[in-house]
């Protein structure tokens, strides 16, 4: 009987050791039990039906921003997304919200240019949400509901042999948030703690100040002070002084990481 409970434990763990990865700049051990191109792929589609169905942002200024923003920042994290085919996209959504998707697909609402005063501010959101899908949250996310749905362990193993065949449009429009709403509860605490930690190193790989991340928080908080319902980008996230005080703690080591970029220039103010 031991010996069968064994091969039972070697079969289940072999499947999760093999999924293991490191989470780019916090080398975090993660599981992912998803297949990546199946992803990407599912990711891309499901921005191109964003794209048809949202109306895109026609306004110069904040193309011209976002445009910026995209080419500094997707340069610095090619190694944590080497095979990202790149495309930005402003949403004339009045919602202060933004997103990226695997594949390199990022959208940004148009709201959010309305409380970001600067575009180190917007970059601040950006490489936020960069660093989610560089950090795999979403295959993350969907393994962990993976393993939590099977039952049994022939039902384990099996859903993890296949588990590209379990990912649908629905489960994947869950794990980005993106559903009826585009800003749904798609992240935990934990998760989005380690996105504010990662975004503030990409920003400042890019020669943005990461100093601004602590007041684009400080921003979004005061907008949401008097509304019931605060702003996705919100939405699951730790407290405000939470993650300010995370973001100060690593200020010194965001703002070395600054002076080594080469890439430092004042800011560009938001009309």
């Amino acid at each position: 009987m031991k010996v069968i409970f064994f091969l039972l434990a070697a079969v289940l763990v072999t499947p999760i050791l093999g999924g293991c990865y490191a989470v780019p700049v916090t080398g975090r051990r993660a599981v992912n039990l998803v297949d990546d191109k199946e992803v990407t792929k599912m990711s891309i589609s499901m921005f191109d039906d964003m794209k048809r169905q949202y109306k895109i942002s026609r306004d110069p200024a904040m193309n011209d921003q976002l445009r910026r923003i995209g080419e500094r920042l997707s340069k610095v994290v090619f190694w944590d997304m080497p095979d990202a085919d790149w495309e930005f996209v402003v949403f004339d959504v009045p919602q202060i919200n933004a997103f990226a998707m695997a594949g390199g697909k990022v959208g940004v609402f148009s709201g959010l240019f309305k409380i970001a005063r600067n575009e180190d501010q917007v970059a601040s959101v950006i490489a936020h949400e960069i660093a989610h899908v560089t950090a795999k949250h979403v295959h993350e996310k969907l393994s962990q509901e993976l393993a939590i749905s099977t039952v049994g362990a022939v039902g384990m193993i099996g859903g993890m042999a296949s588990g590209a065949s379990l990912l649908t449009v629905d489960a994947l429009s869950q794990a980005y948030g993106l559903t009826t709403t585009m800003g749904g509860l798609a992240f935990d605490r934990r998760k989005e703690k380690e996105a504010d930690y990662i975004g503030l190193m990409y920003m400042a790989r890019a020669g943005y100040n990461p100093e601004e991340a602590i007041k684009v928080l400080e921003a979004l908080d005061a907008e949401s002070a008097n509304d019931p319902v605060p702003p996705a980008f919100l939405s699951t996230h730790p407290s405000n002084p939470e993650r300010i005080l995370q973001l100060m703690d690593a200020m010194p080591k965001a703002l070395e990481e600054r002076a080594k970029s080469g890439m430092i220039s004042a800011p560009i103010i938001i009309r």
